[in-house]
């Protein structure tokens, strides 16, 4: 398993992001994209409180 997902996943997978985690997780895959930040999608689909990233 990879811990790190990419933006063709995240891309191929929308529809699915948002119907099971919710618009902000989908906010969050796709801004991680287009930073070209490396996340695993644990770390986008939880946000945790106090985080600044």
């Amino acid at each position: 398993m990879r811990g790190v997902i990419t933006g063709r996943e995240v891309m191929s997978n929308l529809w699915l992001v948002w119907r099971e985690f919710g618009f902000g997780c989908l906010c969050r895959c796709l801004w991680a994209c287009v930073l070209d930040r490396r996340a695993t999608f644990l770390e986008l689909a939880i946000k945790i409180a106090g985080s600044e990233s």
